[in-house]
């Protein structure tokens, strides 16, 4: 793939963008990524449903089966990605989707707790969708173009998490949960035929350290702040996840479970309609981004354990959603940065390795504290490691830019 002066639009005007490769193709991949994380993403909610019929009567392996796929990813991911690099990104992204396919029928027809266990593995093994759809989106973009891109990936994440639960209550009337693993199955396998269609990207221009430097020979940028913030970004987000529903219903009696949902996806909500926004501020330094998104975190996370009542919980809900929204746009360019110059595959696959195991560590610790200290003390940790992470970005030489 060589280089071209193609017709301009936002992610195809400006250097190291192939003949093929533009705005369709990216809008391609990400919602490739989108439908196939329907199951992924919406049946986990259902499994205290879901287990009885497979003999665990009061549902007491939910927790351990939730992270499963999670924890199987993140020990796969570098192993896929370095794969990708050697063998050619678009086959291992396909090869990410058909697993997923795999799998997905393994669980809707599995006929015991091991077996779907097993295929809850196999998900996590076979996967790996998003650091190998980041992988093939950096072997054919850099710099702006890159981080724009990956800024929509992040948007496709973030709608699954919101439509996907939406949709499989929607069918659980018509057809159970446990089955709609197998009906699902569809999402991953139209994907992989999307994906067919697309070019296999080149190899890139060479790229300059720093913009306008000639030749692209300078320092890489470092990893070790994007693995660090990646990780307390991730921990400090989830973990109020598990125990939100809960902590809802007991400052607000008598809540209706659509307040409660609405509550839950108002931070997603808000990076789907200010991401790409945000992107235009922060693309040219994601540092203070990043400290102002911790930051915007750490008052959201610490206002949860003060709300008692439904217009604290939206104004708090809100002010989450602005720092996740800056938070993560402003890693999606350290991301693209730290891409230039290195095989995309290995390093987004370690990526999702840091990433994974942050949101795996927040379950973990959200169930410890929740135990000890209650509903709200999982957001009160999230905004204790927010606040660290916030003085570690407060320090412009830790980017190195």
């Amino acid at each position: 793939m060589t280089a071209t002066a193609s017709s301009p639009h936002p992610l195809s005007d400006g250097p190291t963008v192939g003949a093929e490769f533009g705005r369709r193709q990216v809008h391609a991949v990400a919602a490739c990524y989108f439908v196939a994380s329907f199951a992924a993403l919406g049946l986990p909610p259902y499994l205290t449903e879901i287990l009885p019929g497979l003999g665990d009567t009061t549902a007491r392996w939910a927790g351990l089966l939730y992270v499963v796929p999670t924890v199987f990813g993140a020990l796969g991911a570098p192993l896929w990605g370095r794969a990708a690099d050697r063998f050619g990104r678009k086959r291992l992204l396909l090869r990410a989707q058909l697993g997923l396919a795999v799998s997905f029928l393994l669980a809707g027809w599995a006929d015991s707790l091991s077996a779907f266990a097993a295929a809850l593995v196999l998900q996590g093994i076979l996967g790996g969708t998003f650091a190998a759809s980041n992988g093939y989106l950096a072997a054919a973009l850099s710099g702006a173009h890159l981080s724009k891109a990956l800024t929509l990936m992040q948007g496709a994440a973030r709608a699954a998490l919101v439509f996907a639960p939406i949709a499989v209550g929607s069918l659980t009337p018509w057809i159970s949960p446990h089955r709609q693993y197998a009906l699902l199955a569809v999402l991953p396998l139209t994907a992989a035929l999307m994906l067919a269609l697309l070019p296999e990207p080149g190899p890139r221009a060479p790229e300059a350290a720093a913009e306008g430097e000639p030749g692209g020979t300078g320092p890489l940028a470092p990893l070790a702040a994007l693995y660090c913030f990646e990780f307390a970004f991730v921990f400090s987000t989830v973990i109020s996840f598990p125990y939100l529903i809960s902590l809802i219903e007991d400052r607000i009696p008598g809540v209706s479970p659509v307040v409660s949902g609405a509550l839950f996806a108002l931070p997603h909500l808000c990076y789907l309609l200010f991401a790409m926004r945000v992107h235009q501020v922060v693309e040219r330094r994601p540092g203070p981004g990043i400290a102002t998104g911790f930051a915007l975190v750490a008052l959201g996370l610490a206002g949860h354990g003060a709300a008692g009542s439904l217009p604290a919980f939206v104004g708090v809900r809100l002010l989450l959603g602005a720092g996740l929204t800056l938070g993560l746009v402003s890693l999606s360019v350290l991301a693209a940065d730290c891409a230039k110059g290195r095989p995309p595959g290995g390093m987004f696959g370690s990526l999702e390795l840091v990433s994974k195991g942050g949101a795996v560590a927040a379950g973990l610790a959200a169930v410890a504290v929740s135990s000890l200290f209650g509903p709200s003390a999982p957001a009160l940790t999230g905004t204790a490691i927010a606040l660290v992470a916030l003085v570690a970005a407060a320090f412009p030489a830790t980017f190195r830019r």
